[in-house]
């Protein structure tokens, strides 16, 4: 018996993390059984390549780095972590709550490829991660859609409140930009459910794109 699988993914900024931690919390008032899962997972000896590219070390620009070669990092540490960690809670039939996922490779590795190779690349990435590494596909992705000037503008107050620095990927804006652009087009083509996180020019409050994407999850619970 397979579980699911609820994916939020978005451009850098977007608020991935808050509301998938909303859900939960949700989750939780109700009394529904769950795991939380988040990616990539920073200290982990299955996300060293995943550090290591994302410091710079291997390459100061994203593109430095293939989109194949970026897309098994991360591959690698998500299937560590079902191996590890929740895969037999969802293979008996739990509910999981992803804050990324293989998604986050279609998002930004495809951007990487011209438009003609996305395709093939978008096959490749799918069948190597759902059919070759056995890691489940997603019952529902939700796209969070943030302009990338605002999402510019989240990713340099969560810096300023958490001390942290940006990695190679949220340090370009031109990359972010085109990651965009790339995700607005597989959301349509794959189906996932695109929320909007701006209205009139400024990000819609953390509550109120919640209960948007819980009138989502209620068709799926």
């Amino acid at each position: 018996m397979s579980g699911k699988l609820i994916v939020f993914e978005g451009t850098d900024g977007s608020g991935k993390a808050t509301q998938a931690r909303l859900l939960c919390r949700r989750l939780e008032r109700q009394g529904m059984a769950f795991r939380e899962i988040d990616f990539p997972r920073y200290g982990a000896p299955s996300a060293a390549m995943v550090e290591e590219y994302l410091s710079g070390a291997l390459g100061k620009n994203p593109g430095d780095v293939n989109a194949y070669a970026a897309s098994t990092f991360y591959a690698i540490d998500r299937y560590a972590s079902y191996k590890q960690d929740w895969g037999p809670f969802y293979e008996g039939g739990g509910l999981v709550v992803a804050n990324r996922y293989t998604t986050s490779n279609a998002v930004h590795q495809a951007s990487k490829l011209a438009q003609a190779e996305r395709e093939a690349y978008l096959r490749w990435l799918f069948d190597f991660e759902y059919r070759l590494l056995g890691l489940p596909a997603p019952a529902l992705v939700l796209y969070l859609d943030l302009p990338t000037e605002l999402s510019g503008q989240m990713m340099r107050q969560r810096e300023r409140q958490t001390g942290t620095q940006a990695d190679i990927h949220e340090n370009n804006e031109a990359y972010l930009r085109a990651c965009r652009e790339n995700a607005r087009q597989i959301a349509r083509d794959l189906g996932w459910k695109v929320i909007q996180c701006a209205s009139g020019g400024r990000v819609r409050s953390a509550e109120d794109i919640e209960d948007e994407v819980y009138r989502e999850i209620q068709r799926l619970l």
